[in-house]
């Protein structure tokens, strides 16, 4: 696995080791402490906007195994786009990989003192279902 050492901002660094932590205990309190009260986490598909601790179990939910390498980071001031890639096996055993961005927008919070400078206001993610969705049987 990556060590991620492109990523230079630290509440970054926190979100990717909150992931992959939670990738492995599928405990999401740790993730979820890094987002602000109010936070909206997005993807576009049918569950559409959700509230954090609900948008990450639905995503664990989907998969017996999940493992993610964060592949390129961009980040601005106050914002990160995340490239990456994860290796999944779903529920059933069929091991798959699909990719997509994730993109963070962080707020100051200065009643957290835990928050590193900020937290997380906003996750919006996209990313390719195709790869998640058993092929049809082909006809003979």
């Amino acid at each position: 696995m990556e060590e991620d050492n492109h990523i230079t901002d630290p509440r970054t660094r926190s979100f990717v080791a909150a992931v992959r932590s939670f990738e492995q205990d599928g405990d999401p309190s740790g993730l979820v402490a890094l987002f602000s009260d109010d936070a909206t986490a997005t993807r576009l598909d049918a569950h559409g906007e959700q509230e954090v601790a609900a948008f990450w179990q639905a995503y664990r939910d989907q998969f017996d195994r999940v493992s993610t390498t964060f592949r390129n980071a961009v980040e601005a001031v106050g914002q990160v786009a995340l490239e990456w890639d994860s290796d999944v096996v779903l529920p059933g055993g069929r091991a798959t990989a699909y990719s997509g961005v994730t993109i963070l927008d962080f707020a100051d919070d200065p009643g957290r003192s835990d928050s590193g400078g900020g937290v997380i206001a906003r996750l919006r993610t996209y990313y390719d279902t195709a790869a998640l969705v058993a092929a049809p049987a082909a006809r003979a």
